[in-house]
């Protein structure tokens, strides 16, 4: 596959860019395959991808039932940090950025990724003790965070709503790595880098059931192009784990809700970074393009279905405004929603299934696209060596019924809803 540089790009150019070659190859299905990756995003194509860089198993299929892109890659706010709390989570996430600093030049593609600063507000007292300890945790895992006063805030973003009676800004935790990276390019990126290393990208190819042998371990997937044989298979399908579970005889502990995001019309810079409101669930950056690009909190009944309601539209409103008045002069331009796999706890699960033959990476709630580089990483080091990697050792799935939980939201044995 035709590496980009300058060179190709002035070949290209003379050419007229008649003779590029498709980023990446449209796979017909095979007999068999070592490992079969069932779902198309972010994690799965970044899982592909590793397996074939850093493991050297190339003998793997990527089964997507729609198009490269469709699902939850291409339906969030692109936002991308290591701002966690807790030991289980901060690890994971710092391992996530330091692969997203170096990611365009590992998959040769522009990814876009724009390490423009991640700024979470705080607006009492009580939140800037809690945000002062977020930052120290940070710290002693080897990430960077700044505790800002209110003049420090105001200087970076002098357009917030400062005065508020209700939610005076009173300061913000800064990480400057964080930032925003292209969904689509990332999707493309991961796609390109696996095929161009012999994995087979299946798009269109639905599965519809597990193939089982006499002991009921996994041996391959039944799907809508055929029966695929397997060694090893691995589920990635964010808001469907529980339906594609399901069909081993598998209940994960997740529930499905939407979680709508919303673009403006495009602007002028107006925007420094992303932005979080410590009053209300809604975070908000500006897009290459212009565009206000923000969210808030997922709809509160479980959907399978890729769009939202009015409530949560006025509730995301409604807080845009009271962080940032100026935001009600700007125009909607579309919404559009992606579908949480909300875990009870608000973290992750990668882990091997109690079914043999089958191994499970889910449950990544509002968080998924900033762990796609991390996810892929640690679901291809589980799958090839059948051991977690060090900084995904926490994300088991048992430690439901042990107690082991990472209970970053605070919401006990509640989804990581409110």
């Amino acid at each position: 596959m035709t590496r980009y540089s300058i060179a190709s790009l002035m070949r290209n150019a003379l050419s007229g860019h008649k003779k590029w070659q498709p980023a990446w190859r449209d796979a017909a299905p095979r007999e068999a395959y070592d490992i079969i990756i069932v779902g198309g995003g972010g994690h799965g194509l970044a899982t592909a991808h590793y397996l074939a860089s850093v493991h050297g198993i190339t003998n793997v299929a990527v089964i997507e039932k729609g198009w490269i892109g469709g699902g939850n890659v291409g339906r969030n706010t692109t936002i991308v940090r290591a701002n966690y709390l807790l030991e289980g989570n901060e690890p994971f996430y710092e391992w996530s950025l330091r692969l997203w600093e170096g990611l365009e030049q590992d998959l040769n593609y522009n990814a876009m990724m724009s390490q423009r600063g991640v700024l979470n507000l705080f607006h009492s007292d009580a939140q800037r003790d809690a945000a002062a300890r977020r930052g120290n945790a940070m710290l002693l895992h080897g990430s960077d965070a700044e505790l800002l006063d209110r003049d420090a805030v105001r200087k970076l973003a002098p357009f917030l709503n400062f005065d508020s009676a209700r939610f005076p800004i009173e300061g913000g935790l800064l990480q400057r790595r964080g930032g925003s990276a292209r969904h689509d390019a990332v999707a493309w990126g991961y796609a390109r880098a696996a095929s161009g290393r012999g994995v087979d990208i299946i798009q269109n190819c639905e599965v519809l059931g597990f193939l089982r042998d006499a002991r009921g371990a996994v041996t391959g997937v039944e799907t809508t192009r055929g029966a695929i044989r397997a060694g090893k298979v691995g589920i990635a399908v964010a808001g469907n784990s529980s339906r594609v579970a399901g069909m081993a005889g598998l209940r994960l502990p997740i529930e499905s809700h939407v979680l709508q995001a919303f673009v403006s019309e495009a602007l002028k810079p107006v925007i420094p970074g992303v932005i979080t409101f410590g009053a209300a669930h809604f975070y908000i950056s500006q897009s290459d393009k212009g565009g206000l690009v923000f969210g808030g909190d997922v709809d509160g009944y479980n959907s399978y279905a890729q769009r939202g309601n009015l409530p949560i539209v006025e509730d995301t409103c409604e807080s845009a405004m009271a962080l940032m008045p100026m935001i009600g002069r700007a125009r909607l331009l579309r919404s559009w929603g992606g579908i949480m796999d909300m875990s009870m706890d608000g973290s992750p699960i990668i882990d091997r299934a109690p079914v043999d033959g089958l191994y499970v990476n889910a449950g990544w709630c509002y968080g998924g696209f900033k762990a796609t580089p991390a996810s892929g990483w640690c679901f291809a080091h589980l799958l090839a060596t059948d051991r977690p990697h060090e900084v995904a050792t926490a994300y088991r799935l048992d430690r439901f019924a042990t107690g082991r939980i990472i209970d970053e939201k605070g919401q006990g044995p509640q989804p990581n809803l409110h």
